[in-house]
């Protein structure tokens, strides 16, 4: 079934759904990470970027905040870059725990395996995988142009954040030791942990993640920059991963009441990939029990209801002026 959606139409959505939770007080701000317990609750901001590069926007879409869970994609992305589809697979997999994002647990029920790039322990395994191995400096370099390509533009490391995260990572450093162990991590564990911890304290805007998220969505080619940042081969692959672990244990209903693949963050973003569409991105600190933005839920929610689209539909969706 053929369907076509005006941008006028994509307008109105996005601010009728900024309108409608602007003022939901539900959630509370990330209060275990000192830094992200102090930012404004009522910021808010929606983003979606058309495959033409065209960006449509309302709210805070510009506010810089901490990118959080969200990294875990464009790392992954690195990842598949730099290895291929295949070896990913093979050293991390592509698997969804249905267990929360730190979860210790998973790793051992998956027979020492990391399960998935897109939660904490398989994140640090990539940041080790990363190229060049052994070289903190060069890594981090790769991450951070990497992040840029995918965005259009670069982030910025919010220090205070990094210092408050690395502070309070004692989950994360057992979970770092415990892939030692298992000979899931290929790099020093300190040095990837720190690695995942910097680039989880990268400052980014709802903006950067639409066109992100575009990117992934116009397989690999940035529709602002108009650069390939990836083989068109490994959209469907990013895309599935995102599909089957974007929210963690909360997954399933996600993709079940909003039809579109998406990763969320501690931080309050959250980055939407409707493929061959467009990429939507929300962001506003206060999340739930399990660690994803209330309004930005809400927000994309509304906007895929209101326009009908889902990635399992079958239609085949025209955006035309």
């Amino acid at each position: 079934m053929d369907k076509k959606i005006t941008i006028a139409q994509i307008k109105e959505a996005v601010q009728q759904a900024y309108d409608l939770y602007k003022t939901n007080t539900d959630g509370k701000n990330a209060d275990y990470i000192p830094y992200l317990a102090n930012i404004n609750k009522n910021l808010f901001g929606i983003s979606i970027c058309l495959l033409n590069g065209q960006t449509i926007e309302v709210g805070d879409s510009e506010y810089r905040f901490g990118i959080e869970s969200v990294s875990k994609v464009h790392t992954a992305i690195l990842v598949l870059r730099q290895y291929g589809a295949k070896e990913l697979l093979e050293k991390i997999g592509a698997d969804a725990t249905g267990l929360p994002f730190n979860s210790i647990i998973a790793i051992l029920l998956e027979n020492d395996h990391p399960s998935t790039p897109l939660v904490n322990a398989g994140a640090i395994t990539a940041c080790s995988m990363v190229k060049p191995v052994g070289d903190s400096k060069q890594k981090w370099d790769a991450i951070v142009a990497n992040i840029t390509d995918l965005c259009g533009s670069a982030p910025q490391l919010i220090d205070e954040l990094y210092k408050s995260e690395s502070a309070t990572n004692f989950n994360n450093r057992s979970i770092a030791w415990l892939l030692k162990n298992y000979n899931r991590i290929y790099d020093d564990p300190d040095m990837s942990l720190d690695l995942y911890t910097r680039q989880c304290s990268l400052g980014i805007t709802a903006k950067q993640l639409s066109i992100a998220a575009a990117t992934v969505a116009n397989l690999g080619l940035n529709p602002v920059t108009k650069k390939q940042v990836f083989d068109a081969e490994l959209s469907p692959k990013i895309t599935s991963m995102i599909s089957t672990v974007g929210f963690y244990e909360h997954t399933g209903d996600w993709l079940y009441t909003s039809g579109i693949p998406a990763k969320t963050g501690v931080g309050g973003g959250v980055m939407g990939v409707l493929p061959g569409q467009f990429g939507i991105s929300a962001f506003a600190p206060p999340i739930d029990q399990a660690g994803n933005s209330v309004k930005a839920q809400l927000s994309i929610k509304y906007v895929m209801n209101k326009l009908g689209l889902n990635v399992f539909n079958g239609h085949r969706v025209t955006i035309v002026d």
